[in-house]
């Protein structure tokens, strides 16, 4: 499926310069940026982490049951897909949400048949609560959808252009990687995705863009391997 990729959001990315929480101005932008892929043909799926809501790893280390508290994560990232279903119908983008933990009044269940189904129809599928286990990342769920939905790219959105030698925040002097193998991704334990996300990628042998969800045409121009981004392959 040349043209079905999977987009991966953190949900940091939906706070824009809260501290927290959903920044309705910012998640209208992002929606737009998805709608330039979308009217090109792309068929499209999209998981939002919940780390602008409630995080799990922050919550256990605070004393609340591990598994509880990647419940907890798990739902805020359903408030995630909600919100930016909603900004997505508002520019005229059919969008379905389905969500790995059953929540029938506000999303369908996970099928991937169904799911399927609706990108064949040029609808946007948002996957929501992860892959409803505790333990694993939206990372790691990005990877596993794109891998039964036969994507042939994971799209990595976030705050920066792409992969660097080191944090670009502290160091001016930090230098792009335009390109970069699994392997050197896990042994260098550059932390783009957790492993066991790079690590289900490889094994399905989806390359991996990384790219600066910000930065005006950022999606358009990284699927056409231009512009700044890194590549994982």
């Amino acid at each position: 499926m040349k043209k079905r990729i999977l987009l991966k959001l953190s949900g940091e990315a939906l706070m824009g310069d809260s501290p927290y929480g959903i920044d309705v101005s910012t998640i209208s932008d992002i929606a737009k940026e998805v709608k330039k892929v979308h009217i090109l043909g792309y068929q499209l799926c999209i998981i939002i982490g919940g780390g602008n809501i409630f995080r799990g790893i922050k919550g256990a280390s605070e004393g609340i049951d591990r598994s509880t508290s990647d419940y907890m994560g798990m739902l805020a990232t359903v408030m995630n897909a909600l919100s930016f279903q909603s900004c997505l119908e508002k520019i005229n983008i059919p969008t379905r949400v389905q969500s790995a933990i059953t929540m029938s009044q506000i999303a369908e269940p996970y099928i991937k048949r169904k799911a399927v189904r609706h990108l064949e129809k040029k609808r946007v599928v948002i996957f929501a609560a992860g892959t409803g286990n505790p333990f694993f990342s939206t990372d790691t769920a990005a990877a596993l959808r794109a891998s039964e939905m036969n994507c042939s790219i994971i799209l990595k959105a976030t705050k920066v252009d792409g992969i660097y030698n080191k944090d670009p925040v502290k160091f001016k002097n930090a230098k792009l990687i335009k390109k970069i193998t699994y392997n050197e991704v896990i042994n260098s334990n550059l932390r783009v995705m957790d492993l066991t996300a790079i690590s289900l990628a490889k094994e399905s042998n989806i390359p991996i863009l990384v790219t600066n969800i910000f930065k005006k045409n950022s999606l358009i121009t990284a699927l056409n391997q231009k512009g700044k981004y890194s590549k994982i392959s």
